[in-house]
């Protein structure tokens, strides 16, 4: 029988472009309903912070579930944990489309991220189980590519798709693409779990989560990872008000920029797949949130400067930041799934979770900070402060440990 580890590192065409594809369903299903955000607050009969909550909810349970999900694939196995979990996805979808009231629509949120977030989380174990520390780094990054490929595809078909149809539109896309990644899902995924793992009891998967817990480069990982993709989620929650509803310009318009920050991303995933065995996991890390707070001093500078510029003031920094994010948060969930890679479905929960808790409040906080401005500077310097934090965080407990 063919070894899975043989058929990634001799054939990764045949594994690698199904592990972004459920990597994928997560964050599309996120940026994919952003355009239709301001058309839901009318058809809903709701308001901003209201609807708001199927992007902040949708993350805090993308993040619990992950938590869970971990654990659950270090011990029963990757395969069913992930074609669980993309069943449960579709059938949220489905729920969505016949959602009739705002609180529904929330709930159908709530359950679609639980089942998306299988897929951030299990791909990222799966690759450790495949490879040592560094090469994983160049790997996720190939594979956490999806994560803005899908950001950059979803925001432009959400808008097209609201803008013909309702945003009843979406959810029957999200069902379709999450329907087609459980069946390829179902015909080429191996287990790549290690057999050993399976006689782990609860007692060792409660003591992994103490061991990684009580490790200071964890946390370094963790945070980094954490802290320097915040910026994006900030961006996320507030972008759509600052550009739609203070600048006055299109949904449609909105999904083409955000072209922009989604290349920077993938861009820096390319740049980790090439240099991340030559320079080294903590350099990398550094580089990024370095290239992240360039980007975001960049942003004010503009805003100040130009008050009156256009989406252009935002995007093109965000370019910065975004290839800076892209470059960070492979080498971050590599260094966190490597501290003990007999539990790296564990760890990638823990730090999956952290990100997305952290970016679901990231993306609340900024939609109270814009509420009472007419600008975007809110956004802008909160995208600041939050790289600082990170890079201070970072350093010390980098020494620490």
């Amino acid at each position: 029988m063919e070894n899975p580890k043989d058929r990634l590192a001799t054939r990764p065409w045949r594994l690698l472009p199904l592990l972004m594809a459920i990597t994928a369903i997560g964050p599309g299903t996120l940026n994919i309903i952003v355009p239709a955000l301001p058309g839901m607050i009318t058809r809903l009969n709701t308001d901003a912070g209201t609807v708001q909550l199927t992007l902040s909810l949708y993350l805090l349970s993308l993040a619990c579930a992950q938590l869970v999900l971990g654990p659950l694939s270090d011990r029963f196995g990757r395969r069913p944990v992930v074609l669980a979990g993309l069943a449960l996805s579709v059938i949220a979808s489905i729920g969505a489309i016949a959602a009739s009231s705002i609180g529904a629509l929330i709930v159908a949120r709530i359950v679609q991220a639980a089942g998306a977030s299988t897929g951030i989380v299990v791909s990222r174990a799966i690759v450790r189980d495949l490879y040592d520390r560094d090469r994983a780094a160049g790997v996720i990054g190939l594979v956490t590519s999806a994560m803005v490929i899908a950001p950059m595809a979803t925001p432009l078909i959400g808008g097209l798709l609201d803008t013909a149809y309702g945003w009843e539109a979406i959810f029957i896309f999200i069902a379709l693409m999450s329907g087609t990644a459980l069946l390829w899902a179902v015909l080429m995924l191996p287990e790549t779990r290690h057999p050993a793992a399976a006689t782990e009891k609860t007692t060792a998967i409660w003591s992994e989560w103490i061991a990684l817990l009580g490790n200071a480069r964890f946390y370094a990982y963790v945070i980094a990872g954490a802290l320097g993709s915040a910026p994006f989620f900030t961006f996320l929650g507030g972008g759509p008000h600052v550009v739609i509803t203070l600048m006055g310009r299109s949904s449609a318009e909105y999904g083409v920029w955000f072209i922009v920050a989604a290349f920077g991303y993938m861009s820096g995933n390319f740049a980790v797949s090439r240099l991340a065995q030559r320079v080294g996991l903590n350099a990398m890390i550094l580089a990024g949130l370095g290239i992240s707070l360039f980007g975001a001093v960049l942003t004010l500078a503009l805003f100040i400067g130009f008050p009156q510029g256009g989406p252009a003031t935002l995007f093109l920094p965000q370019f910065f930041i975004s290839f800076g994010n892209g470059l960070l948060l492979p080498n971050a969930v590599a260094g966190a799934v490597s501290i003990r890679p007999h539990a790296a479905g564990t760890a990638a929960g823990l730090t999956g979770f952290t990100q997305m808790a952290v970016g679901a409040a990231s993306t609340q906080i900024v939609t109270l900070l814009l509420a009472g401005s007419n600008t975007g500077m809110p956004m802008v310097w909160m995208m600041f402060i939050i790289l600082v934090v990170a890079v201070v965080a970072f350093q010390l407990l980098v020494r620490r440990d």
